[in-house]
């Protein structure tokens, strides 16, 4: 109805799980990166949860679209099952043929589903159970479920099990008679509604894959948007599809905020005020006191002595003397460019739209690493490579980059659809410093913002040759490099000799670490987690957003 309004080839805010419109917010990146490598790491169990609408089951496409081609995945979307149904259903999903006297028999079917998993094995496939809806799981089938996972070799597991659902998933497996499973979970993630930021950026990166080429939502009601739906991803879907109509009806070619809090209104069942209404309620009842409070002051009798403590001391005139220290105004915060002001993003793209390509970001990247790029047939992350560098490409957010702390190319989009690639240097309160070939200036975020959906590439130095989630039971040197790097983050003893284990001990030092950076707080060393360590410890010279405190002197011990 509202498309040839806007322009727009198809409805942007279906509620379908569409994986083209999967927008990753910071943890949704991040639980969706452990999820593909719980498909390339057999054995035990992830867990991964989730309010209702955050956005568990358009995960759960994406995960599907890129799960690796050795890999063979069941998915059992409705677990109201009992033990031998769900068993029955795994073997359905596995194409397994049953018999139906094996139907009926929960021990052949066990051994025909072994059966299964040592042949995928022999054949280097990997057999990975899905089960949506987990919460919905009767006890004695998450009892099955576990003894699955003693389906095994001599050295691995053949059966990788994914476990996702509402947040009451988390209650029903921290019972008594499930511990022994959820012992063996080795992953645990939680999806959080998005933040505002995101917000914005995902009803963006949506209404563009729907094919718009403006801007739709004005900047208020983006903002009216994450206040009405909280950041829930369905939420949003629902009411700035409803605002959308509002719109038609109306014949506006933009969205504002009091169509997004009509639509709200409209799907909530009850009205909504703007967030301005409290502010004004409080000013009106202080106008009233003052008032009052003035009239009480007429009618009460003015021959008496001021008390003691009212009294102003000699020489001053009392209140109308200040300090000249509480005159002095903040220092401003904002970065500013030589000319005093923010420069126009859309200005820089068309002045040097010749240096908004690939090459040359990579080149201006890779030159604040003091390292080289050649333009040819390599790709800047091979180049990179070769140098002791790593790639993170991602979808996320401004905030995420400012948790990374590391320097990245942004890929952006200008009004008429062209796309541009420009390296982010500094990030400010308000401005952020990006380089456009060899021109640097400052712009606003807000700016910024208007044309950035969430792309972005970056460079680190890895622990390893081999880059990957490093979590409890792992050995090797980049365990060891973990740890000596954690010591010397938090200024204690290092020992030269220090294990190769991921163990308890380390698994605290990487708690630590997550909660003082405001990471998701997981104990796993994941990507995320290694580039925020590696730029915390970044070496002087070495290219950051945001320039902080030096790491501690590691102590002598």
């Amino acid at each position: 109805m509202y498309l040839t309004l806007f322009g727009l080839s198809e409805k942007p805010f279906a509620i379908t799980p569409d994986p083209r419109y999967l927008y990753l917010g910071v943890r949704h990146a991040d639980a969706l990166a452990h999820l593909v490598y719980g498909i390339n790491e057999a054995g035990g169990f992830i867990q991964l949860t989730g309010e209702v609408g955050t956005g568990k089951t358009t995960t759960i496409r994406s995960l599907l679209a890129r799960a690796p081609k050795n890999a063979e995945i069941a998915l059992i979307l409705n677990p109201k099952l009992s033990p031998q149904e769900f068993l029955r259903s795994l073997c359905e999903e596995l194409g397994l043929g049953v018999s139906e006297q094996e139907e009926s028999n929960t021990k052949e079917l066990v051994d025909q589903l072994n059966r299964y998993l040592l042949r995928m094995h022999a054949q280097g496939r990997r057999v990975v159970l899905i089960v949506d809806e987990a919460q919905n799981l009767a006890p004695e089938v998450l009892e099955q479920i576990r003894l699955l996972t003693n389906l095994e070799t001599e050295t691995q597991k053949l059966l990788q099990i994914i476990l996702i659902g509402q947040p009451e998933l988390r209650r029903l497996l921290a019972r008594e008679d499930l511990r022994q499973l959820a012992q063996r979970i080795t992953g645990r993630y939680h999806l959080d509604p998005l933040s505002r930021e995101e917000t914005a950026a995902y009803v963006r990166h949506r209404l563009r894959v729907a094919g718009a080429t403006s801007e739709i939502f004005t900047r208020a009601a983006l903002r009216e948007a994450y206040r009405v739906s909280g950041g829930i991803p369905r939420l949003i879907n629902i009411v700035c599809d409803r605002a959308l109509l509002g719109a038609y009806t109306q014949d506006a070619h933009e969205v504002t905020a009091a169509l997004v809090r009509r639509a709200g209104g409209e799907v909530f069942g009850r009205e909504l005020t703007p967030v301005w209404m409290p502010l004004l309620v409080g000013a009106v009842a202080a106008v009233v006191l003052a008032g009052s409070a003035a009239a009480l002051w007429r009618y009460v009798p003015h021959g008496r002595t001021p008390p003691v403590h009212a009294a102003a001391p000699p020489g001053r005139t009392g209140a109308a003397h200040t300090p000249a220290n509480h005159l002095t105004p903040a220092a401003p915060t904002t970065a500013t460019t030589e000319a005093g002001s923010p420069a126009k993003l859309a200005q820089l793209l068309a002045s040097y739209r010749a240096d908004t390509d690939s090459d040359s970001a990579f080149n201006a990247l890779l030159g604040l690493w003091k390292a080289h790029y050649v333009t040819g047939d390599v790709d800047g992350c091979s180049q990179a490579l070769h140098q002791g560098l790593q790639c993170l490409a991602q979808r996320g957010s401004l905030a995420q980059l400012r948790l990374l702390n590391r320097p990245a190319i942004l890929m952006l989009t200008d009004d008429g659809g062209s796309a541009h690639d420009v390296v982010l240097r500094a990030l400010g309160a308000d401005t952020a410093t990006v380089q456009i070939g060899a021109h640097v200036a400052t712009v606003a975020i807000a700016d910024l913002s208007h044309y950035w959906f969430g792309d972005f590439v970056l460079l680190w130095h890895p622990l390893g040759s081999e880059v990957g989630d490093l979590h409890s039971g792992m050995r090797g040197d980049p365990v060891r490099h973990l740890r000596h790097q954690l010591k010397r983050w938090s200024g204690q003893p290092d020992n030269p000799t220090a294990s190769d284990e991921y163990d308890g001990n380390l698994v605290q030092l990487v708690e630590q670490f997550q909660h003082a950076s405001r990471l998701a707080v997981d104990g796993i060393a994941g990507i995320e987690t290694q580039v925020a360590l590696d730029a915390a410890l970044a070496s002087p010279g070495s290219p950051v957003l945001q320039a902080r405190a030096a790491p501690p002197e590691p102590k002598r011990g």
